[in-house]
């Protein structure tokens, strides 16, 4: 399966988003669930399987120097390697913009916690203050 990184000109709750972001998706990310068709803040991507269909997010909010990240992957797609993607493909942007980190917190609203936080350092973030970072230029494998 080949994934496509693309960029949201201008991300609005959508569809798309509505669908995948249910209660407990919007709970990981720490988000509360916008009005449709309202615009949302900072840089959002999606992934795209061949066929077309939507299997994940990306949204990037670069301030001092670092940029916090969160990402959520279709739950019928997770374990075939998309957040890997997804987080590599931040990353990536990131580092574009002359990125030193890239961190995620954990919100307590996450289902899972200890598995997101563990997730996390399996793939080359360690702790901080309160977050996970990543120095940007480390490459996680997929």
């Amino acid at each position: 399966m080949g994934l496509h990184w693309t960029r949201e000109d201008t991300p609005r709750w959508d569809a798309g988003k509505q669908r995948m972001f249910g209660p407990a998706e919007l709970a990981a990310v720490g988000f509360t669930e916008p009005a449709p068709g309202e615009p949302l803040a900072n840089e959002w991507w999606h992934v795209s399987a061949d066929d077309g269909t939507v299997t994940g997010y990306g949204w990037l909010d670069s301030e001092w120097g670092d940029a916090e990240i969160t990402f959520l992957v279709d739950p019928a797609r997770r374990g075939a390697g998309i957040g890997a993607f997804i987080v590599n493909q931040l990353e990536a942007e990131a580092a574009a913009r002359g990125i030193n980190y890239i961190y995620n917190v954990v919100p307590a609203t996450h289902p899972d916690p200890d598995w997101m936080t563990g997730w996390l350092l399996a793939h080359g973030f360690d702790r901080g203050h309160g977050d996970l970072r990543r120095r940007v230029g480390h490459i996680s494998p997929a």
